[in-house]
């Protein structure tokens, strides 16, 4: 788990081009976590947006910003889970595990093309089964409705060169995770749904996905950090939050909703996140292009989030009950309410109280613990570190509850 680094408290700047190649974000959710606004010292400013189509160059770099390409469960893995045994390969040069893996994901990757007649942009899909279904980032397909009929135009290209209308069975935008399913086909090459839980630092691995609309890119780094806390903005009223698998796989404009995979070529990650610099004009604009931090959503969590779109329309997500401030305080979340019978009236938190950490995340403001609550899964088992209103040191363990009751 992150000891605290994480980029909560980034000013988000959102990445929009209203040239007919790509636009939008998420909508906003009714449980949409707030972002502060903080500045990051001169020598480095860091930001997320979202990341769709859109060829942009590299300029002089001066202070780095982090902007969206843009939360495991059985039930998630068990739906999409290939029957082999995982296996990690014998000692491959680095260049012919590629290879394999590329010849093995390429064909479960697709790109994702989305118009509403005035703007259109372009991320990537991963195939999860024969018949069509895909998943996605919702920011690639936000704003175009949901259901055969919705008046937004999606179009999916196989890696093959196919094409194939498309529409959103269901989406999430609080895990930034969509359903969207091809028309018309069959036959198709499902992912091998591997696990992000057992993933280690410095662990091989390969983005797979359309950057620049570049259909069938493959990218090869490694995991670089776990746990990496990440709450993105979109621009919008949305916000949201994962621990994310930082990767220096490169991932650009367009691998959004692509796939990050090990060795195996087993899915680990969702791609979501790309790094980028800042403008050396001072205009505050955002050049985009890996620098070598990436980041993707746990499959565990993806792929949970996914099964249960598909099977009910709605995702569910982990609820403390707590009501935070909105002001920054260095030395944790200061507590203003609890909801009655909620998972944060059990652990005894009441109003003044502090949550200084949860679990091994330690916690520097109220947008922090949302944003880590988020992040993890109904019926987690959970510790929180805080200071009570009359100043006593607690530490208690609780399970979190479901925001769908």
């Amino acid at each position: 788990m992150s000891d605290g680094d994480g980029s909560c408290g980034l000013r988000p700047i959102a990445y929009e081009q209203q040239d007919d190649r790509h636009t939008g974000g998420p909508r906003s959710s009714h449980r949409a976590i707030p972002v502060s606004t903080q500045r990051l010292t001169p020598a480095g400013a860091a930001s997320f947006t979202l990341c769709n189509l859109g060829a942009a160059a590299i300029a002089a770099v001066i202070g780095l910003v982090v902007v969206l390409v843009f939360p495991y469960a059985a039930v998630g893995r068990s739906l999409f889970m290939s029957d082999s045994v995982r296996t990690f390969p014998p000692a491959y040069s680095a260049t012919s595990w590629v290879e394999q893996v590329a010849a093995k994901v390429l064909p479960s990757i697709v790109t994702l093309e989305v118009s509403d007649g005035n703007h259109s942009r372009s991320g990537s899909g991963i195939i999860l089964t024969p018949d069509g279904v895909i998943m996605t980032n919702n920011h690639v397909v936000a704003g175009i409705g949901t259901g055969p009929q919705a008046p937004a135009r999606a179009v999916v290209t196989l890696n093959d060169g196919r094409t194939a209308a498309a529409y959103v069975i269901a989406a999430d935008p609080q895990g930034d995770v969509s359903i969207v399913r091809a028309q018309n086909v069959s036959g198709l090459t499902p992912v091998s749904i591997g696990s992000s839980a057992n993933l280690r630092v410095g662990q091989a691995v390969a983005a797979v996905g359309s950057p620049l609309g570049l259909r069938g890119t493959v990218t090869g780094g490694i995991v670089s950090a776990l746990d990496r806390l990440v709450c993105p903005a979109t621009g919008r009223e949305t916000r949201y939050a994962f621990y994310a698998i930082q990767t220096d796989a490169a991932i650009n404009p367009g691998n959004s909703g692509g796939a990050l995979v090990d060795t195996n070529g087993d899915l680990v990650g969702v791609n979501a996140a790309e790094s980028a610099v800042a403008s050396a004009d001072d205009s505050n604009s955002t050049e985009h292009g890996s620098i070598g931090l990436g980041f993707a959503i746990p499959v565990d969590h993806a792929a949970r989030i996914a099964a249960e779109l598909l099977a009910t329309g709605r995702a569910s997500h982990a609820w403390l009950g707590a009501n935070v401030s909105s002001d920054t305080d260095p030395y944790g979340a200061n507590i203003v309410g609890v909801v009655s019978g909620s998972p944060a009236e059990a652990a005894g938190l009441t109003a003044g109280a502090q949550v200084t950490k949860i679990n091994d995340q330690r916690i520097g403001s109220g947008d922090t613990l949302l944003a880590a609550v988020q992040s993890m899964e109904p019926g987690d088992r959970v510790t929180l570190v805080f200071t009570d209103s009359s100043g006593n040191a607690r530490t208690v363990q609780v399970n979190l509850s479901s925001d769908r009751g």
